[in-house]
């Protein structure tokens, strides 16, 4: 029988908090995301694990902070609080900007010498060694938003509300300016197998482009294509979903 393994922060929600489950998963969300993106993802992965949601600053329940705008600081913040989660196997999966985030954490685990996440799981997320080409932080307020709308994957209701925009976009710059500046050796890898999804039209982050994770661990890679786009997840959820049960409970394999 586990137990919650440490006092509440910030940067996690616990929308469907399972203290018996055997495993944890750590999802990590996209530039301008929040953790609740995953409250269904939670849900449903409830019997199976207990999930944390990473909640970056600048958002939501963290609108008063400012945002942080380098990957490798994200990943030091976000390491330094889920050491104290680290009491049951992790996965990770991480979407974006958020693939980024969670390969870094888990280079610190590594780095230091911590068991860390048995699994990546990177989602339409370009590979660490791929050139980031785009220059979104820099474009001015409107053209980010109608940028952001275009991908999807944020509530156009938020980008319309002109009360609302001072607050969502230095959120937005920051993220987008750590993960367009976010430079990567070539050679560096990680320890666990990593399974690489992405949506077939997706233009952000094809499939040349992410194809290349593979060079990025030295435990196995994956790659699955799904139908859509930059945010296939939402409307690939039942099949995601199944291939993180299929992880979690054992049933998957070299098929994936």
């Amino acid at each position: 029988m586990f137990g919650s393994a440490a006092v509440e922060s910030p940067w996690f929600r616990r929308f469907s908090p399972s203290d018996s489950a055997p495993a944890r998963v750590v999802f990590f969300p996209h530039a301008g995301g929040a953790a609740s993106f995953f409250v269904d993802y939670a849900t449903a992965l409830a019997p199976h694990a207990d999930v944390l949601a990473v909640q970056y600053p600048g958002r939501q329940n963290r609108f008063a902070e400012p945002g942080i705008d380098s990957v490798a600081e994200l990943a030091e913040c976000v390491y330094r609080e889920l050491r104290a989660w680290a009491d049951r196997p992790l996965t990770f999966f991480g979407h974006s900007l958020g693939s980024a985030v969670c390969f870094e954490v888990a280079r610190r685990f590594a780095r230091d010498g911590v068991a860390g996440p048995e699994h990546l799981f990177v989602s339409a997320g370009r590979a660490p060694s791929e050139p980031r080409d785009t220059e979104m932080h820099l474009m001015s307020d409107d053209g980010l938003l109608a940028e952001i709308g275009r991908l999807g994957g944020t509530d156009e209701r938020l980008l319309a509300d002109p009360e609302l925009r001072p607050l969502i976009l230095p959120a937005l710059r920051a993220d987008y300016t750590a993960i367009e500046r976010y430079r990567c050796a070539p050679d560096a890898t990680v320890p666990q197998p990593i399974t690489a999804l992405v949506g077939d039209t997706d233009d952000r982050a094809t499939i040349a482009q992410v194809r290349p994770w593979a060079g990025h661990t030295t435990g196995g890679f994956y790659l699955r294509v799904f139908p859509g786009g930059h945010f296939y997840l939402t409307e690939q959820a039942p099949a995601v979903l199944d291939l993180l049960v299929a992880h979690l409970t054992g049933r998957s394999g070299s098929g994936w």
